[in-house]
């Protein structure tokens, strides 16, 4: 192979490699950073209520922030450091992910004070879920989070049939979302980036 022909595939490869990085896709663990704490929290709280039967129950929902800011921080950090940057579409899925949690904060103490909390919060913070996941797959293109997030929000009505004695099924049918919506998207987009490394 003549000098020529090297610098020519030299150029060629460091375009490839530009172009791969810009588009490079990350945060494949921030899917499993609040999904794993969200389902087992919510799952928790569901066996606390069938046992005990007590308000303090109702208290455990606190785990999941306590648990997933941490580690959502924490894989931020990774993945910066990892690429040195952060694209539009990054940062555009990053403030979608925040306001999602600012919105089921807000709702939640809303609904508390209004007193429908029991009857509508699981459906609420089940649909903001569902509705995350999905917009999360239109903006990178990843099929399974669209599919995933439609199911999680078609899941989320189930809950407000669940009143009276059996709101306590609520947190299961969340939890089930949860796992939906963002464990199995989760992974699935784990492995695609691994792969997607290679």
């Amino acid at each position: 192979m003549s000098p020529m022909q090297e610098t020519e595939l030299d150029i060629i490869n460091s375009i490839r490699a530009e172009v791969r990085g810009q588009h490079e896709p990350t945060g494949e663990n921030l899917f499993l950073a609040w999904g794993y704490p969200t389902a087992i929290v919510l799952f928790l709280e569901f066996l606390a209520l069938m046992i005990w039967h007590e308000d303090w129950c109702s208290w455990l929902w606190l785990g999941i922030p306590l648990i997933g800011t941490p580690l959502m921080m924490y894989f931020l950090n990774e993945d910066y450091e990892r690429t040195g940057r952060r694209t539009l579409d990054q940062n555009v899925i990053l403030m979608m992910w925040v306001f999602i949690g600012f919105a089921s904060c807000v709702g939640g103490a809303a609904m508390g004070f209004t007193g429908v909390f029991p009857q509508c919060y699981c459906a609420y913070q089940g649909l903001l879920i569902g509705f995350g996941c999905f917009m999360t797959g239109v903006i990178l293109h990843f099929r399974p989070k669209t599919i995933c997030g439609i199911i999680g929000s078609f899941l989320s009505a189930i809950p407000l049939f669940l009143q009276g004695d059996l709101w306590p099924w609520q947190l299961l049918i969340a939890s089930l979302i949860a796992i939906i919506a963002l464990i199995i998207p989760g992974h699935l987009f784990h492995r695609y980036v691994r792969n997607y490394e290679l």
